[in-house]
């Protein structure tokens, strides 16, 4: 019997851990991504790479606006890599020679016309995503994730 209970206490742990690396809540901080989050929103996000993100899906991504700063962004991916330019939603992309979304590269935008996004830095690199929204939670603030509040 107290190998049993040993066996799923250490089942129970490993899959925290693979729960702990692969998940991460956080906050949203901001209102970029109204209305569909709001600030202090809390969201469920999925770590992965660029591959398996879809047009559509709500990502967040690290950005550094200058040298020494890192903040944390929650934008709509509108166009990943192989999908066409959407020159006239981003200006910076508006002279692009590409008439696709290179690999490695999307493009973001806050579901907010007020949001700073591609319309600002043109493409989101790949090496800067943290992963995709899963879900809305409804967890008390107290208990924020590993990375707390990510600001916009």
């Amino acid at each position: 019997m107290i190998f049993v209970a040993i066996a799923v206490l250490l089942g129970l742990t490993a899959a925290a851990i693979w729960a702990g690396r692969r998940f991460v809540v956080v906050t949203v901080d901001g209102g970029s991504m109204l209305p569909t989050f709001t600030d202090g929103d809390r969201v469920l996000v999925r770590r992965t790479t660029l591959g398996r993100v879809r047009t559509g899906d709500v990502v967040v991504m690290r950005y550094t606006p200058g040298p020494h700063t890192i903040h944390h962004i929650i934008k709509r991916a509108v166009a990943v890599p192989g999908d066409p330019v959407p020159r006239d939603r981003v200006p910076p992309l508006a002279d692009v020679p590409e008439p696709a979304v290179p690999p490695g590269r999307l493009v973001l935008l806050g579901d907010s016309p007020i949001s700073t996004d591609s319309r600002h830095f043109g493409y989101a690199e790949e090496r800067h995503l943290l992963g995709v929204v899963v879900r809305r939670m409804s967890v008390p603030t107290a208990t924020a994730g590993r990375y707390g509040v990510f600001h916009e």
